[in-house]
Formats: C-alpha cells, sequence, structure tokens
C-alpha cells in the first residue's frame, strides 16, 4: 500500500484528490497538510510540516508556489518522493524546482490531464506546418484561480515557441503598446470568471483562414485522476525530473 500524504489538502482541488486516494484501494491516506486544520477530514491534517509523525511513502501538492517549496525542502531532508500539481511558478522557481530532482524524484505537471497531454504533442506537429500565421492562446479558468496566465496556457507556449526553433515570444499585456504586432509574438489572454474549470484554445490566425484547437475540461476530477496515476508511476522511481511524456511512455 502506498501511504500517501497531500499539501493543500483543504483547498478544492486537495479535497478531490483526498477522496479519490481515499477510494484507492492500493493507496492509503496518511495524512494532510494546509494553512489550517478545519476539522473536514477524519485523517490527521498538520499545519506544521516538522509535526508529522512518520513520513509518507509520496507526496501530491495542490498548493500554491511558496507552500510547495516549504514541502519540497521537506521531501527532500525526508527523500519523499512528490507529485507537483500546483502551477503559478516564476521561470526561477521552476529551475529550483528541477535542482532538488538530484537528490528526490519529482513528477511536474503544469496541467495532469491526459488529453491536454495529447494537445500538447499535437502542437509539437502542427505548429512548424503554421509559422506563417499570428498565434494567439486564450484561456478560461473560474475566478478564483490566482495565477495568470495558466500554467497550462504558458506550457502550450513554450511547446509551440520550441517546435518553431525558439525564438518566439510571449505577449501578455498589448494595452501600452502602440506598435504593430511581431510575427514573432505569442500572444497570451486570460479569462476568469464564475466556475469555469479550464478551457485552452490556440489559435493560427492566416490571411484567409483560421485554424484552432481547443480543450475545455468539464470535472476537475480529470486532474486529480492524473494526480493519482503520477503517484503510483513516481513512488518507486529514482531521483530525477519525470512529466506527463514519462507516464504516458
Amino acid at each position: 500500500m502506498i501511504e500517501v500524504m497531500v499539501n493543500g489538502c483543504n483547498g478544492k482541488m486537495g479535497q478531490i484528490v483526498c477522496e479519490l486516494v481515499d477510494k484507492n484501494e492500493n493507496m492509503i491516506l496518511k495524512c494532510g497538510v494546509d494553512k489550517i486544520d478545519t476539522g473536514y477530514f477524519t485523517f490527521p491534517v498538520y499545519t506544521d510540516l516538522n509535526q508529522i509523525p512518520e513520513k509518507p511513502d509520496v507526496i501530491i501538492d495542490f498548493s500554491v508556489p511558496v507552500a510547495t517549496f516549504h514541502v519540497l525542502e521537506y521531501a527532500q531532508k525526508n527523500k519523499i518522493p512528490i507529485v507537483i500539481a500546483t502551477t503559478g511558478f516564476t521561470g526561477e522557481e521552476e529551475k529550483k524546482i528541477v535542482e532538488y530532482a538530484n537528490d528526490i524524484p519529482i513528477f511536474k505537471s503544469a496541467n495532469m490531464s491526459f488529453s491536454i497531454n495529447m494537445f500538447q504533442h499535437l502542437l509539437k506537429e502542427i505548429a512548424p506546418k503554421f509559422k506563417s500565421t499570428d498565434i494567439e492562446i486564450i484561456e478560461a479558468h473560474h475566478n478564483r484561480k490566482i495565477d495568470s496566465p495558466s500554467g497550462t496556457a504558458q506550457m502550450f507556449a513554450d511547446t509551440i515557441n520550441e517546435a518553431l526553433g525558439g525564438d518566439y515570444h510571449c505577449e501578455y499585456n498589448r494595452h501600452a503598446k502602440h506598435e504593430k504586432r511581431d510575427k514573432k509574438e505569442i500572444g497570451m489572454s486570460s479569462i476568469r470568471g464564475g466556475n469555469i474549470v479550464g478551457e485552452h484554445t490556440v489559435k493560427f490566425f492566416g490571411d484567409s483562414e483560421t485554424f484552432e484547437i481547443t480543450h475545455t475540461s468539464y470535472s476537475r476530477n480529470v486532474f486529480a485522476e492524473g494526480a493519482i496515476k503520477a503517484t503510483e508511476f513516481i513512488v518507486n522511481k529514482p531521483n530525477g525530473f519525470y512529466n506527463m511524456d514519462d507516464l504516458v511512455k
């Protein structure tokens, strides 16, 4: 049995992950970690990582960047594999996470959905064929999401940029600009409203036609289910950095 700790257990995604872990016949929900213990769960919830009496086999992190780094230090110290599903990291923070992978197995993805991973693979294939178009990425999420653009949208932009040779840049704000659109830019737009689980569209605008790909998530369960699969995958892996590509392979 895999003993699991969930970091950020009180959040919407954390609660769903806890429920799925609890139902999984191969896992035991050892404990949760969050800023406060709301009393919602029957399993132990700790507000201080130093309070945890026995280390788990693996950690699932659905929290915020500052909390992720706290639990990464704990994981590194105790040699515990970790699945990171948190988003909103800066470029420097992303590099620091990769450094932790020298000491522990880390599985990280900006989006745990299998379909999103297929979306990414499609972009690698088709982006070079639409190199002469204007590329825009539009993402929409619920009004409680604090990072913008979404980690998935940024992941798509990075994938497109790599497929096109690496000399493109993202444009996040055109409000202060009074100039023609740069052909080497990838436009990024974010929508926040209501209870939208997640929508991502990549548009390739040509002179005579537009080609677009869209993915819509209807339930947060898809991300939690992906995190569970990642947990089963990472628990016995050697130290290193893993992502959805490794899981699919």
